[in-house]
């Protein structure tokens, strides 16, 4: 009998704050997750800048310190 996999959680950090996530997830699908537009923000992951174009690629892992901006503007 085959057993569905069990999903795995990381605890990770997001703008200071401890958070646990369920499973894979990329920064698209976090930023999807949280209903936040890709384009009016940067994202910077162990005090590394991830490039827009990657963030369908870029993998969270455990342990992660991830810090999201969103750009505000005005004038």
């Amino acid at each position: 009998m085959c057993r569905p996999a069990q999903q795995q959680t990381m605890q990770v950090t997001i703008n200071s704050k401890v958070e646990t996530l369920d499973g894979d997830m990329s920064v698209a699908d976090l930023l999807a997750r949280r209903k936040i537009e890709p384009i009016r923000v940067a994202v910077e992951i162990n005090e590394d800048l991830v490039p827009r174009k990657t963030f369908a690629e870029r993998m969270i892992r455990d342990g992660d310190r991830i810090e999201i901006v969103t750009f505000v503007g005005g004038g």
